[in-house]
């Protein structure tokens, strides 16, 4: 059990909260026709052994770093309560679990599979070789409603493509801010990332501009799907709420905050957004 409870660490099991509200937003806006119990189980477990991927991808490539870095002196991988060999044995059991997993929902998404483990993979590298790091992690998330349409109805619509651009620059958006707090240790390693490139302020800006990006994409996506009504767009407008809250706790001469604007702002808008989905479906 407790060495359950470091893998759960290590991969921010908890996070998973992040990503599949979205995704279950996808599943109720995208559907032909209601998914069965099967489908719906095998959606869920795709996505959250993908995370789990990423996030073991992460901890491994990045260790060198990490041990580097004051901010993560904690973390499982550092401390010695899990050994590398612990991190390449999740990373097989998710991907594998991963490509089970697409297999059982429809051939295409099999096939499609090895793209998101590439870009999993590439992500902790691309902090190496270019300053926009963040654009491959939301290429990542631009992939799950892409992956979820194809898993429902076996090929990729516009609204998909909407609800994909949308995720993708909210989690752009937010990896800016999460990039803010290792500004200056990155500037130290030769590390790359927007922070970096251009620093503090304009960074800042970076963020509020994709987050902006989010809201029109999902605007858009209630006008192209005629099904979405005043719940949807109430829900919309909550999302807002949130993101003017998430950038106002952050400053460019007080980054204290950070914490707080990631980890649960970010929970609470992906979660607004399923649920004023799934009223609006229902209702």
């Amino acid at each position: 059990m407790e060495k359950l409870r470091h893998y759960a660490e290590l991969v921010k099991f908890e996070h998973t909260v992040f990503a599949l509200p979205f995704a279950l937003a996808s599943v109720l806006i995208l559907a032909e026709r209601f998914p069965s119990l099967w489908k719906l189980l095998w959606i869920i477990i795709a996505l959250v052994s993908a995370r789990t991927l990423g996030m073991a991808f992460n901890r491994l490539i990045d260790e060198p770093y990490d041990r580097l870095n004051p901010r993560s002196q904690s973390w499982p991988l550092v401390s010695g309560a899990l050994s590398r060999e612990d991190v390449r044995n999740l990373i097989l059991l998710s991907s594998g679990i991963f490509l089970l997993s697409t297999l059982l929902i429809n051939f295409l998404a099999f096939l499609l599979a090895p793209l998101v483990i590439l870009l999993l993979w590439l992500y902790p590298y691309s902090k190496r070789f270019t300053h926009f790091p963040h654009f491959v992690l939301g290429l990542v998330y631009f992939l799950i409603p892409v992956a979820v349409d194809v898993a429902l109805n076996a090929h990729v619509s516009g609204k998909a493509l909407l609800l994909g651009l949308g995720m993708a620059s909210w989690v752009s958006g937010f990896d800016i801010l999460y990039a803010l707090q290792d500004y200056e240790f990155d500037r130290e390693q030769g590390l790359k990332s927007i922070p970096v490139k251009f620093g503090i302020e304009r960074s800042l800006r970076f963020a509020r501009a994709l987050h902006s990006v989010t809201l029109l994409s999902l605007l858009s996506l209630g006008f192209a799907d005629s099904r979405l009504g005043f719940i949807y767009y109430l829900g919309l407008f909550i999302m807002a709420g949130f993101l003017f809250y998430e950038h106002s706790l952050i400053k460019p001469d007080d980054l204290s905050k950070i914490n707080r604007a990631f980890f649960t702002v970010n929970g609470y808008v992906s979660i607004a957004f399923f649920l004023t989905v799934l009223a609006d479906y229902i209702l």
